[in-house]
């Protein structure tokens, strides 16, 4: 097989164990601890077995970790931008030890590999944020992973694989490293520039990634970014579409399965390493695509000259030039030359309103999985998302606002109070802190699933932390509206509405743990509405909500 580029590390590392092999990992298995791993470690994993990152032969131990965090490197002096290590809670890590083994399973029991422990310690996570992001401010998305959703001990150790994740779509699409070497051998490729983006290619984009390939003199590799668990299937829908129009001797679209670090210029040097261990001389994305700045753009560039055998090839945005009914670079564009302007806020305004989108923008094929993919807001599933005091009159506003919305019909709604909720869906549940965020996030899954088929939810807790309503805000946003409504009103009136007497019961100490008495409730940073009952009927609260979501465009 022809070798294009060298591994990072000179070799690529390829962890699947074969034949008699296997069968020994799996009877071996049986009386080992195992972790069943989330979807983003089984995503960790699958890198690791197929080589995309090499030199890696395992999850990282504490000199590693250490050295990447302080210098980009490995303990040996290898380039390395960012940690690959395990997290496993306290209970299964007072369970392990060096010399141990660990069985490595997914999230059905499946075996995927074993894991021999070479180390375990507790994970210093403020201090991990602070050295990878500059920063230990949960809003970073990075920052709130790494501190609220990474358990507090990390194994290290070398990896023994069995079979590769299954993810069931687009498999295709999937090619890991040496399937991708072995393909641009079959196709005679000498050089192959990888177009990294994340989002769906319109026309500027996509003569972007031709004419930097050409200019390289390199085939062209459209090697997408995408997370398991996202939704990201009219994502591939739209690349596929791209494919369709590409030169087919000279492109080819893989898909690259890899988490989301918001890592900045670190992220960027972590995708080189795994585009060039897939067989790739050359990495191009549009300028913007990482966040970055030309300084840290340069900065990574500088970093990895003499450590990374692929090549940093950064591209300013092309223009689109109405004479030439082209797209040229901008030192290109004749001066004088009348050009248009179409960026995302403005495709999202289209879509929004159920305009058309230009074909000089984007592809029809690509504009009508768009429009698919996201209605026009009347047409939008959305979620309602009640959030105040008990007794501040959410429930009650929320039923009136569910009576007009079933008046009006053209959409299923569901409602999510919080008792009824309470009875049904976490009946198991007590109230304390871990118990109620469970109980919000049970709903915002709900919600966020009503949502994404067209529905609307409405929800009525009390959901009083500021993170977890963020949490929830993200798990919908992604399929349709979310409007947060804020009932403010104030403690004194709650209270003296009680009608189940809680809040007596509180100031006397009988409930622990209530919000408003013994328990902070945190006021909504920005919500979309703040209704306070005491000043407003509840006819004249519904009507305010039905007001905005007239001018936001979700109803007509």
């Amino acid at each position: 097989m022809k070798q294009f580029i060298q591994p990072h590390g000179g070799q690529l590392q390829i962890l699947f164990a074969g034949g008699v092999r296997v069968a020994e990992l799996k009877q071996e298995a049986l009386s080992l601890p195992s972790l069943d791993l989330d979807p983003r470690q089984q995503t960790e994993l699958a890198l690791l077995m197929s080589g995309a990152y090499s030199p890696l032969r395992g999850f990282m131990g504490q000199a590693d970790y250490r050295c990447v965090l302080d210098g980009m490197a490995l303990a040996d002096g290898s380039l390395w931008p960012l940690p690959v290590v395990l997290d496993v809670d306290e209970t299964l890590a007072a369970r392990l030890a060096p010399g141990a083994s660990l069985a490595l399973r997914d999230l059905e029991g499946v075996l995927l590999a074993v894991l021999r422990v070479e180390e375990v310690w507790q994970a210093e996570r403020a201090a991990e944020a602070r050295a990878l992001y500059g920063e230990a401010d949960a809003t970073h998305p990075g920052v709130d992973r790494l501190l609220t959703k990474t358990q507090a001990y990390y194994v290290g150790g070398r990896v023994e694989g069995v079979e590769a994740p299954s993810y069931h779509s687009f498999n295709a699409l999937r090619y890991g490293p040496a399937e991708l070497r072995q393909e641009f051998a079959k196709r005679g490729w000498g050089g192959v520039a990888a177009f990294h983006a994340t989002e769906p290619m319109h026309v500027a984009q996509y003569k972007l990634s031709i004419r930097g390939a050409r200019e390289l003199g390199a085939a062209l590799l459209l090697h997408p970014v995408m997370e398991e668990g996202d939704d990201y299937y009219y994502r591939v829908r739209c690349w596929r579409a791209v494919l369709a129009r590409s030169p087919a001797q000279s492109t080819m679209l893989s898909l690259l399965t890899i988490p989301a670090r918001g890592g900045g210029w670190r992220e960027l040097l972590l995708h080189a390493i795994v585009r060039q261990n897939c067989g790739c001389s050359a990495m191009v994305w549009e300028a913007g695509a990482y966040g970055l700045s030309a300084r840290a753009v340069a900065e990574a560039q500088s970093a990895s000259a003499d450590k990374l055998a692929i090549r940093l090839v950064v591209c300013e945005p092309l223009i689109y030039v109405e004479e030439r009914a082209d797209y040229l670079p901008s030192d290109e564009v004749p001066v004088g030359a009348r050009v248009r302007e179409f960026g995302a806020e403005e495709l999202q305004r289209r879509l929004r309103e159920g305009l058309d989108i230009p074909e000089w923008f984007s592809f029809p094929e690509v504009a009508a999985e768009l429009r698919n993919r996201f209605p026009a807001r009347a047409k939008q599933g959305f979620t309602l998302f009640f959030t105040g005091l008990s007794g501040s009159g959410k429930s009650t506003v929320a039923k009136a606002v569910l009576a007009k919305l079933l008046e009006l019909g053209g959409r299923p709604v569901s409602m999510l109070d919080g008792d009824v909720v309470r009875k049904h869906l976490s009946s198991e549940l007590g109230f304390s802190k871990e118990h109620r965020n469970i109980n919000i996030r049970r709903i915002g899954y709900v919600a966020s699933e009503i949502t994404k088929n067209g529905g609307i939810a409405i929800c009525a807790p009390i959901a009083p932390y500021n993170a977890l309503r963020r949490e929830v805000r993200q798990m919908i946003h992604p399929y349709g509206g979310f409007i947060e409504i804020h009932i403010s009103t104030p403690l004194e009136v709650c209270e003296g509405r009680d009608r189940k007497g809680l809040y007596a019961k509180a100031r006397a100490g009988v409930l622990k743990e209530f919000t408003g008495i013994s328990d902070p409730y945190e006021v909504p940073e920005n919500p979309e509405l703040c209704l306070d009952t005491s000043r407003l009927s509840v006819d004249e609260a519904a009507q305010q909500v039905f007001l905005y979501l007239e001018q936001q465009g979700y109803i007509a």
